[in-house]
């Protein structure tokens, strides 16, 4: 059985990393970064409901007794 060569192996891995390097930085490069964007502020409008307004009795239940 013949043994591998493997006397091209780091050429091979190593082309083969620059060659992913190039690639992802062409592919990072062709992305549009917006600038960091403004803050917005958002106004929470309190809605008005009637328990907010109108005052409210609660009694208890009528199984307990004094």
């Amino acid at each position: 059985m013949p043994q591998l060569d493997t006397s091209t192996w780091l050429l091979v891995i190593s082309s083969m990393l620059l060659a992913l390097f190039t690639l992802f930085q062409l592919k990072i490069s062709k992305h549009l970064y917006y600038p960091n964007p403004k803050m917005m502020t958002t106004k929470s409008e309190k809605q008005q409901t009637p328990w907010n307004t109108t005052w409210t009795k609660i009694y208890l239940p009528l199984s307990q007794s004094q």
